[in-house]
């Protein structure tokens, strides 16, 4: 579920001396393409009402550019290129923003002749680039191909999921639920790091406060309690579980739908295994899955840093699929490429295996995953430096197990095994369905304070 669409405000560059007329054919060929990827997801701010014909060539028309891209908030600057451009026009519009920039012309069909002057577009690109990258500007680029090409196309989503990656990271708060294990030294956060590198705080939320709600929801709400409780039961055989039992789960998972957001936090981290079960005597591991799949990316453990990469999965997939909270286990018995990813019973039902029956014991989700591609991730960090790895795989068979689960095939697991062993990652990752690996490396160049880890680099074992 994605919370709010992506801004992008679409920039038109023309060299002022080259024609109109063409620059405009341009424009209007790109336009129609855009405004069919991915609408629901983004919102495209133009400047049609600007500039002669919506195509900026003007110095003198920046200052109202720069002005109406950030009276609108846009999170990010597509500059297309309708023929050479203007370098310092292009360069002080993406300077002045500060913001992700995503840098296109299309290929131009012919040279120049004595009879006709072409567009020279990726000629001007590469001037303009030179200066945006003087100026400082971290931008993307798609490669110089018509707007009706699958790579332009692709390029174009895979910079909305990038773009939906970075502003998710903007003005994060996450919830702490409680205290972190005792044994658990591995989940341990830089909270004021994360304040001062990337402005993400954490609040601190009481777990006598979650109780308190979910006494208040028994109470007051019985109407939306039954309604709760009556979704659990039609999703998992609950014969398992007392009535007493299943009745707090739904005032749990309602409690911290509230409350989450009352303050002002998009994501949290639980303390899951400790707290809870001696307060409610059950475990929540099911309605963390629940609140995921609503939109509310929960991590286990209260791990602080496994809830940024739960938001930051979450944004990537633009609300196609939900993310789950993993442990990396055991190796597959018989697949050497292969990993079990485990958790108590946290996965989101939406992910489920659709031939499975689902059922619950103290609290517990117990269902494989589907099949099909898988992207794990991991924001770490350790002496203050902060990178983000991921890897892609599929899911495949193996031996049933408690909890939820699947079984991750990757190419190499080895070198996935080495990563993590020499750090700085621990045993928790993030997963969600489709293959987000390279928008994710393209959010971590265009940040800062962040550095992506290619899983292949680093240490081997013996």
């Amino acid at each position: 579920m994605l919370a709010e669409k992506v801004k992008i405000g679409v920039v038109p560059i023309r060299r002022s001396f080259l024609s109109m007329q063409e620059a405009l054919r341009q424009k209007q060929i790109f336009t129609e393409v855009i405004k069919n990827i991915r609408p629901e997801a983004v919102s495209l701010v133009d400047i049609d009402d600007l500039c002669e014909n919506g195509i900026l060539s003007d110095t003198a028309l920046v200052d109202r550019v720069v002005e109406k891209m950030k009276a609108n908030q846009v999170h990010a600057l597509f500059l297309p290129f309708c023929d050479f451009g203007e370098e310092v026009v292009a360069a002080r519009v993406a300077a002045a923003l500060k913001l992700p920039v995503l840098v296109w012309g299309a290929r131009d069909e012919r040279p120049n002749s004595d009879a006709a002057r072409g567009r020279d577009t990726q000629c001007g690109i590469f001037a303009a680039t030179k200066s945006m990258a003087r100026l400082g500007v971290k931008y993307s680029y798609i490669y110089n191909v018509p707007a009706s090409s699958d790579d332009f196309k692709n390029g174009f989503e895979k910079f909305i999921r990038v773009v939906s990656v970075i502003k998710s990271m903007k003005g994060l708060k996450i919830a702490q639920i409680g205290q972190r294990p005792a044994a658990f030294m591995s989940v341990t956060a830089g909270e004021a790091a994360l304040a001062e590198k990337f402005g993400i705080e954490i609040v601190p939320l009481g777990v006598n406060t979650v109780l308190k709600r979910m006494e208040d929801i028994k109470n007051t709400q019985k109407t939306r309690l039954e309604a709760c409780l009556q979704d659990l039961k039609s999703k998992v055989a609950t014969s398992k579980m007392t009535e007493e039992r299943l009745v707090s789960m739904a005032a749990f998972k309602l409690a911290l739908g509230e409350l989450i957001p009352e303050m002002g936090c998009r994501s949290a981290a639980l303390e899951c295994w400790s707290a809870f079960p001696a307060a409610l005597g059950i475990t929540p591991c099911f309605m963390i899955g629940e609140l995921i799949d609503e939109g509310i990316p929960v991590s286990c453990e209260t791990d602080i840093n496994g809830a940024v990469t739960s938001v930051m999965m979450q944004a990537v997939t633009l609300g196609d699929s939900a993310s789950f909270f993993a442990d990396l286990t055991i190796r597959h018995p018989e697949n050497d490429n292969a990993e079990l990813l485990w958790h108590c019973g946290p996965f989101p039902y939406s992910l489920r295996e659709p031939s499975c029956s689902p059922f619950l014991v103290d609290g517990r989700g117990r269902f494989p995953l589907k099949q099909g591609e898988i992207t794990l991730a991991r924001f770490d960090d350790i002496n203050g430096r902060y990178t983000v790895v991921a890897v892609e795989g599929r899911s495949v068979e193996g031996p049933a197990t408690t909890g939820t689960y699947t079984y991750f095939e990757t190419e190499n697991w080895k070198r996935v095994e080495e990563k993590f062993v020499f750090g700085p990652y621990i045993h928790h990752v993030v997963g969600t369905y489709g293959k987000y690996a390279e928008c994710l490396k393209e959010a971590v160049r265009l940040m800062d304070h962040v550095e992506w880890d290619d899983v292949n680099s680093g240490p081997a074992s013996l």
